[in-house]
């Protein structure tokens, strides 16, 4: 076990829900590969904690459908499948439609700055060479345009809905091919946003996350053959 990831402790919440988010983060973000074996005694002496936090942690993780328990073997970090992208993106793609119409309405003009700054975040990320960055800064530009609607139930599940999508947007960006397409699709929405366009812009903001979809259900089947 290499993955380059170490427990940030936080006064605030119990020593299990810090290792649990710890290894949550390290999977969605690939440092834990689909189908790595989580030793407790191995995790437990990277983090520096006992392994009680750490057995608790992977019951979680299951719970969640980051990790399985196979019989005679142990926890291992699930795989990456066509049907768990499937059913994420068609709840994220439902949501980031509804989040760029009611931004066509709510966004300020700080608002269009800010995500203007984020859109050129994202694209010198993309020179960075490093997946973690550029996924981050992808993040903030949607995060920007949801923050604009002032919905905080919306904001609540988007929020929980990308860190489902943390691996799948990792796979994507790692074909430097799509970073083109990107940021076209970036000032598309940027565009209508700005002019109020809710249809154009709930229709560009589909269109993003069905090439994400497209792209990374094309790495799973070619990963499988």
């Amino acid at each position: 076990m290499e993955a380059n990831f170490n427990v940030s402790m936080n006064e605030y919440l119990p020593l299990r829900d810090v290792v649990f988010n710890t290894l949550r983060q390290a999977i969605l973000r690939g440092e834990l590969k689909p189908g790595e074996r989580l030793m407790e005694i191995q995790l437990a002496n990277k983090l520096g904690v006992s392994r009680t936090p750490v057995r608790e942690a992977i019951r979680k993780l299951e719970l969640e459908g980051l990790v399985l328990m196979i019989p005679r073997k142990g926890a291992e970090v699930a795989d990456i499948s066509e049907k768990s992208l499937k059913d994420v993106l068609e709840v994220r793609e439902a949501l980031e439609e509804l989040a760029a119409r009611l931004a066509c309405d709510k966004i300020t003009k700080e608002g269009i700055n800010r995500l203007k700054e984020a859109a050129q975040d994202f694209r010198s990320a993309l020179k960075s060479n490093d997946i973690t960055q550029m996924a981050e800064a992808d993040v903030r530009f949607h995060d920007v345009i949801c923050n604009a609607t002032e919905n905080q139930k919306l904001g609540q599940l988007l929020n929980n809905l990308r860190e489902q999508m943390y691996r799948y947007r990792i796979e994507y960006l790692k074909d430097q091919h799509v970073y083109e397409k990107l940021l076209s699709e970036h000032e598309e929405i940027i565009r209508h946003i700005e002019k109020g366009e809710k249809d154009e812009a709930a229709r560009v903001v589909s269109r993003h996350i069905e090439n994400q979809a497209q792209a990374v259900a094309d790495v799973i089947r070619t990963k499988k053959n």
